[in-house]
């Protein structure tokens, strides 16, 4: 799957190539513009407001975005810069979403939160007609959701591209339009906060720690946090972000640095809804027409 924010994508002039074709009225090379880009657009999405019916919502109103304008990009700096400050702006300024409002706090009250979760030992009872295991993982990937809306808006989109995605610090700088030091310096400081958390909580960084998946899936199942029929995260992907990103967990002189970052990469890479049908009836729109000279 082609990463925006590889080497090889820097060097990768296909982007380049549709935009021409697509701006001289060529409908296939539009969709395959978008389709290079959608899932990548999405995921950011996702993992700065928690549900994928947002995050469907605002990858369909990036993508608008990114096409309408697609005619004033000039080539001055990469097509990723532009294509993806679009995106930095717009989940920066988006109205307060659904799992901002349910889940962003801070860490020390989500700790408490996780606290006042009852510890259940977890037992499958006859009447589970789901597997419990990718309940369990269901779980896990949900609290570590949770752990990023604890990061305030620019740590968390700094910390998804740098941290997860694995962009560079100067495409990160030039994203965010920030300096190289002040991205990496942003970056080293939301992976403190949220590693420190995990350090202090998560029982998959350290036995001894209080939080434990499988003594918490019971009690988020029986509150109806956990929907075993309707599972968020554990479910529509084929691959993990380490895969997509080709990362590799980085060598961290910290032992709880490492583990937390070996769970981060683990996460599902989510395909995204197809877009492209959408955009072959937005496009028959007039003003669609005249922008791309369609016919």
């Amino acid at each position: 799957m082609n990463n925006p924010f590889s080497k090889e994508y820097a060097e990768d002039k296909t982007d380049l190539n549709l935009i021409e074709s697509a701006l001289k009225g060529d409908k296939d090379a539009l969709e395959e513009l978008i389709t290079r880009h959608q899932d990548w657009i999405y995921n950011i999405a996702l993992h700065m407001v928690f549900y994928s019916d947002e995050a469907k919502d605002i990858t369909q109103e990036v993508l608008i975005k990114i096409i309408t304008n697609l005619s004033s990009f000039k080539g001055k700096s990469q097509f990723r810069t532009w294509v993806y400050r679009i995106v930095v702006n717009h989940v920066l300024n988006m109205k307060k979403s659904k799992g901002e409002k349910m889940h962003s706090t801070n860490f020390k009250q989500y700790g408490e939160t996780i606290d006042k979760t009852p510890d259940i030992e977890l037992q499958v009872n006859k009447d589970d007609d789901f597997d419990m295991n990718l309940v369990v993982e269901e779980v896990k990937f949900s609290c570590i959701f949770g752990m990023l809306m604890c990061l305030d808006r620019e740590q968390r989109i700094i910390f998804i591209l740098g941290a997860l995605f694995g962009i560079p610090d100067y495409a990160g700088s030039e994203i965010m339009q920030i300096t190289k030091s002040n991205f990496r310096k942003k970056l080293s400081r939301a992976r403190y906060d949220l590693f420190n958390f995990m350090n202090n909580k998560c029982g998959l960084i350290n036995k001894s720690n209080p939080c434990h998946c499988t003594n918490k899936t019971r009690a988020l199942i029986n509150s109806g946090y956990i929907n075993p029929k309707k599972l968020l995260f554990n479910t529509n992907y084929i691959y993990r972000i380490k895969q997509v990103a080709g990362r590799k967990v980085e060598i961290f002189t910290d032992y709880f640095e490492r583990k937390g970052s070996e769970l981060l990469l683990d996460l599902p890479f989510q395909k995204s809804p197809d877009f492209v049908e959408y955009i072959r009836k937005l496009i028959n729109n007039d003003e669609f027409k005249e922008i791309f000279n369609f016919n």
